[in-house]
């Protein structure tokens, strides 16, 4: 039985619940035929979900859950299922297949080096731009930056360049520039995971600031950041000494929203380990313009200007439009089933709100977060996705606007799968239990280890587990778990949403 099986885990006090509770959210007078009778193995399967769904713990909080069959559609149990949820980054399930469905898994990002200017003499005597569409990943991943640096130097010297007397030019045209989501936070706009997207993006748009500790007591904390961040350091943490006794606290760093400067406060303790963080600039097409040349400069091509974002030379550039540019060097990006397995595996969060405003860029449109939530509404619509069983305000999930019921994310869950062109590339960006991305520690020892595949979720007072599961039948499942408003500790939320997929990998109708 799999009551036993969660006894054996002590589950069995925590999720002592009254025997009247039952399966479903709101019961309503049903029309037409009655559904069949679930079977036995169906019934005990609902009486242990109702004892975990229903556990004290989450008394003041609210579970939203949709479990079905995949192959039959028959549904296992719900609890709440069309109540609109907060749902952090399961909102990356809608973002990815409304991209995928739109765009295409081969989809390629690119980014060029054009100029209108001639070379003489091995000189191109005039501006360098620098222009994509929303590569988002010119970063470390994979060496991608290091790549594309190479070859648009080779590209460069291939040409016969070994300099360039003007600037290097950032042109993020093709998207717009609000680049923090609707209804994110301010109180974590500087956090690296809060990266503001754009049309140009370097290195996911942040840098590492490092913090040690001086020579000596009393000196000033030894604080560097990623070259070409734009960001200035006012430097406020001093060394210390302390005990080995005594708890050691960690600097305050917080960057300004109202300009690129970044405060660091507090102190740091002699003999303990540089202190990193990773922080979000604030103009990712200077950082992307001011890399293009740092990386020319160093591969021998010499730049003469400065690194420059064309928004703030608009009127200049507006007398030299009739100039045509021509393109020296170009790189794509990887396909859009490696861009996706990122936002997935990890729940990058840049890439899949550069993924919904690329929805609304493949035409030549402008690339914003409204125009691509527009389109990603007429994907879902296609699909005979209630409206008003979603609102859909960003693409990454950060956003306490997004709203979504958790059977409209199964009814997109099952789409995906059902569809030969997306079945194997979309399950392949999920998250595997107790082997890789979010979930890589969760579930282990149990079957669902190595069997669920499933994209987590966590903002405040949010948790979320939505994906697939295999009983212990081999039979296919598609679920949603989605936790708001609770006041217990997210680990036990997260325990409990886990014990719900434990218990699903060991369901059995025989």
């Amino acid at each position: 039985m799999i009551r036993f099986r969660a006894a054996r885990y002590g589950a069995a006090a925590v999720l002592a619940v009254s025997a009247t509770v039952g399966c479903g959210s709101n019961p309503s007078a049903s029309v037409g035929p009655s559904p069949p009778k679930p079977s036995t193995a169906v019934r005990e399967l609902r009486q242990d979900l109702s004892m975990v769904f229903n556990a004290p713990a989450m008394a003041r909080g609210a579970w939203g859950v949709d479990i079905r069959s995949v192959e039959s559609g028959e549904i296992l149990f719900q609890q709440n299922a069309d109540r609109l949820m907060m749902p952090a980054s399961n909102m990356k399930i809608l973002t990815v297949a409304a991209a995928a469905q739109t765009l295409g898994w081969e989809y390629r990002f690119t980014t060029t080096l054009e100029t209108s200017a001639p070379i003489e003499n091995g000189v191109i005597r005039g501006d360098v731009f620098v222009r994509s569409n929303g590569d988002p990943t010119i970063n470390t991943r994979e060496n991608r930056a290091t790549t594309a640096l190479d070859q648009w130097a080779n590209a460069l010297r291939g040409a016969g360049v070994i300099a360039i007397e003007g600037r290097v030019i950032g042109d993020d045209q093709a998207f717009d520039d609000d680049g923090v989501g609707p209804g994110w936070s301010w109180d974590y706009l500087d956090a690296g995971y809060a990266a503001p997207s754009g049309a140009l993006q370097f290195n996911e748009n942040t840098a590492e600031i490092t913090i040690a500790a001086g020579a000596v007591a009393g000196d000033p904390a030894v604080v560097t950041i990623t070259p070409g961040s734009g960001l200035t350091i006012v430097n406020r943490a001093v060394t210390i000494n302390s005990p080995d006794n005594v708890r050691r606290p960690s600097p305050d760093i917080r960057r300004r929203i109202d300009r690129a400067e970044i405060e660091i406060n507090g102190t740091v303790t002699i003999g303990t380990a540089p202190f990193r963080r990773s922080v979000a600039v604030l103009n990712p097409t200077l950082y992307l313009a001011q890399a293009v040349k740092d990386g020319l400069t160093s591969r021998g091509i010499e730049v003469r200007g400065a690194a420059v974002d064309a928004d703030d030379i608009a009127g200049e550039l507006v007398a030299a439009a009739s100039a045509e540019r021509r393109v020296l060097a170009k790189t794509e990006s990887p396909a859009l089933r490696d861009i996706a397995t990122v936002v997935m595996k990890v729940s990058q969060n840049l890439y899949a709100e550069t993924l919904l405003k690329a929805i609304a860029a493949k035409n030549g449109a402008l690339g914003t977060t409204d125009a691509g939530r527009a389109a990603a509404l007429r994907t879902f619509t296609d699909w005979n996705i209630p409206r008003d069983s979603y609102v859909m305000s960003d693409g990454s999930g950060l956003s306490r606007y997004n709203y979504i019921a958790p059977a409209t994310v199964t009814s997109v869950l099952q789409r995906m799968y059902a569809d030969p062109v997306h079945r194997e590339p979309f399950l392949a960006t999920l998250p595997i239990a107790a082997k890789d991305g979010t979930i890589s520690t969760r579930l282990r020892k149990t079957r669902a280890a190595g069997n669920a595949v499933a994209k987590t979720g966590s903002i405040a007072n949010v948790r979320s587990l939505s994906g697939f599961v295999k009983s212990r039948d081999g039979e296919m499942l598609v679920f949603s778990i989605i936790a708001n408003d609770f006041v217990a500790p997210a680990a036990t939320v997260t325990y409990l949403a886990d014990l719900a997929v434990e218990t699903l990998s060991n369901f059995t109708r025989r």
